[in-house]
């Protein structure tokens, strides 16, 4: 049986383990992060985003425990844990660190067999591939892929609009911009940040940011030619992406909204790509375990030109997505 840790317990990390546990796909053998474990089992328990713990989560010195069962914690504020020795397989790297192919490797060295990591890698050399479920995860090759890359929340979001895309009209070009829910980088009153938009208060401001996920879809998708930005916003979680293409095929409005209705519900998109038929906001994805949901009356076909609305759930979605992988890796 392959043994699983996490390494980094912060907003995805948290969210990990509970889509892994709530859907049965793996309870890890190892959490490591560098705060307290009490903190982080109180974290777990009580959520502000996505609310209570069904059960009960605590801790002792050396564990964390869940409805009872419990998960061995290593505080890896010293030095990264001995993974051999742990007995874990495979680590997924839920700290923001594992982007390069250096970080990455320390796991192996450690003793884990394969590592995967929750973001984008800095280049398409830092991983050996990106794998994202639906998308291209069946390319696994268990003998060459060491370190995968889940890129992030918002390439997850815009794969499955570009796969729909390509697959039926093609795309010549596009541009696309996400309005993201604020995170962990931002601050919550102003001061000086190493961005200098970051500096302002991320709850109080719309603020512009750059965004990996044109990067990441191109190690997908070398010829893929699209590029864009992001807007962070003052809500929690929940986000939006626009995809504007010029297709190499012409189609109507009501064609290109058929085309996401069947890819919902059929073929390898169905569960990771959902659609509205009626107008929502933000608030109706928080917990939402899509990676991308097409807003259908937002998406339309105009003068040659189409343009594609998605929101996705930038914690939930992601993390469901990340412990579906891990759980395919394992296996």
């Amino acid at each position: 049986m392959t043994n699983i840790a996490i390494y980094g317990f912060g907003r995805i990390g948290r969210q990990l383990l509970r889509s892994a546990v709530r859907n049965d796909l793996f309870f890890p053998t190892v959490v490591c992060d560098i705060a307290p474990a009490g903190t982080l089992a109180a974290l777990l328990e009580v959520d502000t985003n996505y609310g209570r713990w069904p059960g009960v989560a605590s801790e002792d010195d050396a564990s964390i425990s869940i409805d009872g069962r419990k998960i061995s914690y290593v505080n890896s504020r010293e030095a990264l844990p001995d993974w051999r020795a742990l007995g874990v397989d495979l680590v997924i790297d839920c700290s923001g660190r594992g982007v390069t192919r250096e970080a990455a490797t320390r796991h192996l060295e450690n003793g884990a067999t394969r590592v995967l990591i929750s973001g984008p890698s800095k280049t398409a050399a830092d991983c050996d591939a990106v794998l994202l479920p639906g998308i291209n995860l069946d390319d696994f090759d268990a003998d060459t892929h060491k370190i995968i890359s889940m890129a992030s929340c918002t390439t997850n979001a815009l794969a499955a609009v570009v796969k729909v895309l390509l697959e039926n009209t093609g795309i010549k070009y596009g541009v696309f911009s996400t309005v993201h829910a604020y995170t962990n980088t931002q601050s919550l009153t102003d001061q000086p940040m190493a961005s200098r938009r970051d500096s302002w208060a991320g709850a109080e401001n719309i603020i512009p940011s750059s965004s990996g996920a044109a990067k990441a879809l191109g190690f997908i998708w070398p010829d893929l030619k699209i590029t864009g930005k992001a807007y962070r916003v003052p809500v929690r979680t929940g986000s939006i992406v626009e995809l504007n293409v010029l297709p190499d095929r012409e189609i109507s409005t009501e064609a290109l909204r058929d085309l996401f209705r069947a890819a919902a519900t059929t073929g390898p998109l169905a569960g990771i790509l959902d659609v509205f038929e009626d107008e929502w906001t933000s608030a109706r994805i928080v917990g939402d375990p899509h990676s991308s949901i097409v807003d259908l009356p937002l998406t339309q076909s105009f003068n040659g030109m189409v343009s594609v609305a998605a929101w996705y759930d930038n914690e939930a979605g992601f993390s469901m997505r990340l412990a579906e992988t891990a759980a395919r890796l394992a296996r």
